[in-house]
């Protein structure tokens, strides 16, 4: 298995792709603009799925492009941002540039779901509301790692004051994520990665739980 992290776009959004070498699975998480990186390595792979932590343009866009080019290819986002697919308010591409590519979700993905990229490789859906009413994580428990989106990151957690941001949801899931194990590595949606152990006691927000 092998992860691989391309910052992407004029906010340079973390999007990470999943490789099973040996199945020749891919999955894609957070594709925030059409990249020829991106394309070029993916080349030779069954892209299964695209993972969408949460519904913000920076995040989204480049599923467009993804999915032309590999249309059995699941686009997916927890319910409660759907909405975020056909809204320049909610996916805040208003306050930018306006564009809304065409987009549909494959699956409307929830709390506690799974989703199998190959036969080594499960992510779970954790739902963590704060930075949007549908913002996850997903976790691979049984290779002890998260893409938290902008849920946390690297001595920080994400904004709150967007539409269906919420301080309060915030905290209660960072709480949540205090209590995976301290060796799990976070891979966030911006920035570099780190482990929720060193998180607890250097974030700020962690750290007061």
């Amino acid at each position: 298995m092998e992860i691989k992290c391309l910052p992407l776009g004029d906010y340079q959004a973390n999007c990470y792709v999943l490789i099973d070498e040996k199945n020749k699975k891919a999955a894609v998480i957070d594709p925030g603009v059409p990249s020829d990186e991106l394309n070029d390595i993916l080349l030779g792979y069954d892209l299964g799925y695209i993972l969408l932590t949460h519904g913000h343009f920076d995040h989204i866009y480049g599923s467009e492009v993804l999915k032309e080019l590999y249309p059995e290819a699941k686009l997916c986002i927890h319910t409660d941002d759907e909405v975020c697919l056909n809204s320049t308010e909610y996916n805040l591409a208003g306050d930018f540039d306006g564009y809304l590519p065409e987009l549909k979700a494959d699956v409307l993905i929830k709390n506690g779901d799974e989703i199998k990229i190959s036969d080594d490789i499960t992510l779970r859906v954790v739902h963590t509301p704060g930075h949007s009413k549908g913002s996850v994580c997903f976790v691979d428990d049984k290779n002890n790692y998260m893409f938290s989106g902008d849920t946390l990151f690297c001595r920080t957690v994400g904004r709150t004051d967007f539409i269906g941001g919420s301080f309060d949801e915030m905290i209660d899931s960072i709480i949540l994520l205090s209590t995976f194990n301290e060796d799990m590595i976070v891979y966030p949606g911006h920035n570099r990665s780190t482990v929720i152990g060193v998180e607890k006691v250097k974030n700020r927000y962690m750290r007061k739980l």
